[in-house]
């Protein structure tokens, strides 16, 4: 298994010290790449290395990192993160829940408890490689001609047209012979998610919500993008969830 890249993200000196000090126990299991002290500098290397971890404090010099892990998901896909926080407060810990944080520890942390919160994750990590190989499988579609053969990546979304479907990527749109719901089925994929009875989208790209055109955009890996509308009851569930 291969060891997870880690940001601690502390601005007290000596927790932050003490936290990497514990973390040296597991190197078998973590490589820490930078730790980082205030709200911008730790966007800065979030954004730069892209680690699999964060280890990072609720409170950043009086800035708040619910909002930093908000810019950033605008931006790059979230790491895990590890909460760490010298307060007991149930808002704080609903917040966290909210953001899909992996585990949240108070301070001063105890070894038995960060280590469990580290095996977590890395059993996360693990069930998401098992997933990106499933994600490379082709699947495939019935059409006019034939088939066409994609792989579960490269789909954008997925529209019903009466008993059939269109099936978009980020370049073409490929109308199949399958129902929405056949297609589901075939698909198997949390990612994929229901936006009322016509749509399907793939979560995995998505990239912006926009509140007043009730729409997403979903973004590929090169950067190419396509725009979504969504009915109000599904883009307020996408809203709430991300």
């Amino acid at each position: 298994m291969k060891r997870l890249t880690t940001i601690v993200v502390e601005d007290e000196r000596l927790p932050r010290l003490s936290l990497l000090k514990k973390l040296e126990d597991f190197g078998d299991k973590i490589e820490v790449t930078d730790s980082c002290d205030s709200y911008e500098s730790a966007m800065q290397s979030i954004i730069r290395n892209k680690p699999d971890l964060l280890f990072m404090d609720i409170q950043l010099g009086g800035a708040d990192s619910m909002q930093l892990l908000k810019e950033l998901k605008m931006q790059m896909t979230l790491p895990h993160v590890i909460f760490t926080t010298a307060y007991d407060n149930r808002q704080y810990l609903l917040d966290a829940i909210k953001l899909s944080a992996d585990d949240y520890l108070l301070k001063p942390i105890e070894k038995e408890k960060l280590a469990l919160a580290i095996e977590k994750v890395a059993k996360k990590v693990a069930e998401e490689g098992r997933d990106d190989e499933q994600k490379k499988e082709k699947l495939a579609f019935p059409t006019v001609g034939g088939k066409i053969f994609l792989e579960k990546a490269e789909i954008a979304y997925i529209k019903a047209d009466g008993n059939y479907a269109e099936v978009a990527t980020f370049r073409k749109t490929e109308p199949v012979f399958l129902s929405l719901s056949a297609i589901e089925a075939m698909i198997r994929d949390k990612a994929f998610v229901r936006v009322g009875r016509s749509q399907i989208i793939n979560t995995d790209h998505l990239y912006r919500l926009n509140s007043k055109r009730k729409m997403c955009t979903l973004r590929s890996p090169e950067g190419l993008e396509v725009e979504v509308e969504l009915p109000k009851s599904s883009f307020d569930l996408l809203e709430t969830i991300y």
